[in-house]
């Protein structure tokens, strides 16, 4: 038997889902049950009556899954694959602005450990946030951890007040004007398409600011045949399947993520024969935590 086919008949001894992020290295995606952006994914984890999940993407991703699912098993292909941006907040400094702002709302990204959440009113992701930061009834938000993201929301709801945390994601904040400049140079007919991870400047020269599958739904239905892309470059295998007959472009060959690489075949065969790297989370942790995670699905619908 293939790893694939090993992969599938133990899925079904295990009444178990592969959940991967866009990210992902392509033979991953092709194996999975559920591909999508991190609120989709947050999504089809509650929704989904599989005992086992098998999350291939990195280790915040694996907590909320948990979080969501305290019953499930939830396990890793890599517990090495995290994400610098998620410890990039500082907790003191969380409960010091609760204290001295009385209408503060503290709004977490996802891409956050699950001790952050903890002190967060809700969560969101790049693909709901500004739905939800507009739902809020608060006028004052901290934004967590996130800064790119943050800045971005700020400036489509200028009728409320904004406190930025310095996180950021090393990856997308490594993309400046110059290289986007010359990418249009070089193909001055494809529109622009931006994950609000990036900084300002990028987001400037952007023909269209979104979440990875924002990016996806808006190539597809778009009347241009070519695109610049600005993010991962995991997220190509999807938009060249849905959309073969149109080109994209990287800005960089160098915007990958490390982490998300990690997730191998492999690796994902031997998590599920072993049921190793099994995601725990403390109880007390979990039910901290899951108020912001289940407020945002709330939101978000």
């Amino acid at each position: 038997m293939t790893v694939t086919e090993q992969i599938q008949a133990l899925k079904q001894e295990k009444n178990a889902v592969i959940l991967a992020h866009y990210y992902v290295p392509d033979k991953v995606q092709e194996i999975a049950d559920y591909i999508g952006d991190s609120f989709y994914l947050s999504k089809a984890a509650a929704d989904t009556d599989a005992d086992m999940l098998v999350f291939c993407g990195v280790s915040f991703m694996g907590e909320s899954a948990k979080i969501l699912n305290p019953d499930k098993t939830v396990l890793m292909p890599d517990m090495e694959a995290d994400c610098p941006m998620a410890h990039m907040a500082d907790i003191e400094n969380i409960k010091n602005m609760k204290k001295s702002c009385e209408d503060l709302a503290v709004v977490c990204y996802i891409n956050s450990t699950a001790e952050l959440k903890k002190y967060a009113d809700v969560c969101v992701t790049s693909a709901n946030a500004l739905k939800i930061v507009k739902s809020l009834p608060n006028r004052q938000i901290l934004f967590i951890p996130d800064q790119n993201l943050g800045r971005y929301i700020a400036s489509q709801v200028p009728e409320k007040q904004f406190f930025f945390n310095d996180g950021y994601c090393p990856i997308h904040a490594a993309l400046t004007g110059e290289s986007v400049k010359l990418a249009k140079k070089l193909h001055p007919k494809a529109q622009v398409l931006v994950h609000p991870e990036c900084v300002p400047e990028v987001l400037q020269m952007a023909d269209y600011i979104g979440s990875t599958s924002g990016i996806i739904r808006y190539a597809g239905e778009s009347d241009c045949d070519s695109f610049i892309i600005c993010t991962e470059e995991g997220v190509l295998f999807e938009l060249r399947k849905q959309n073969p007959e149109k080109k994209f472009y990287m800005v960089s060959d160098k915007f990958q993520c490390p982490d998300m690489k990690k997730i191998t075949l492999d690796k994902v065969l031997h998590v599920l024969k072993e049921n190793s790297n099994q995601v725990e989370v403390t109880q007390e942790l979990s039910q901290a935590s899951a108020r912001a995670l289940e407020r945002m699905l709330e939101l978000a619908r």
